[in-house]
């Protein structure tokens, strides 16, 4: 079973508008200087269960809240996989208008033939280098990280970033 820290409420600092963020435990990337190691093992925290996901649709209920992010430790972490996998697609079949971002390290090129891909619209990748920190990129925390409209790039087959 998936465990997760936090879910977020009016967020926006991790997407486009105001968001509910899940904060997934479980992470391999082990960036230096990560502002979030607590989220690294991934036997720690809450288990996500029914009570977790309804928390999370009662926010997506709302107009104003423009959708969900993904984010931790690492929801594409193996062992995540599968259980973000069907709750994004679950979102996404559930609230269609609403958009689903996902962080991650690993780089869109390592992780193109997951399915979870049909399901998100903004996948920021690429693990988080210290010496290419930033505080002014918008929506990720070094230049090396990509913020991807996933969209666009599976229908171009380029990398199309988001505007």
């Amino acid at each position: 079973v998936m465990k997760y820290h936090n879910i977020t409420k009016d967020d926006m600092n991790n997407g486009d508008g105001l968001r509910v963020v899940l904060w997934v435990s479980g992470c391999n990337h082990a960036c230096l200087e990560c502002h979030n190691q607590i989220t690294w093992d991934p036997n720690c925290g809450l288990e996500f269960d029914e009570s977790a996901k309804n928390e999370i649709f009662e926010e997506l209920e709302k107009d104003y809240v423009s959708g969900l992010t993904l984010s931790g430790g690492d929801p594409l972490f193996p062992s995540n996989v599968e259980t973000v996998t069907n709750f994004a697609k679950k979102v996404r079949e559930k609230y269609p208008n609403k958009t689903i971002w996902l962080y991650t390290g690993y780089l869109f090129e390592q992780i193109e033939d997951h399915e979870i891909l049909k399901y998100i619209d903004v996948l920021v990748d690429g693990p988080f280098v210290v010496k290419l920190k930033d505080n002014n990129a918008h929506w990720k925390g070094s230049t090396n990280q990509r913020v991807i409209d996933v969209k666009r790039t599976l229908k171009s087959g380029e990398i199309v970033l988001f505007d």
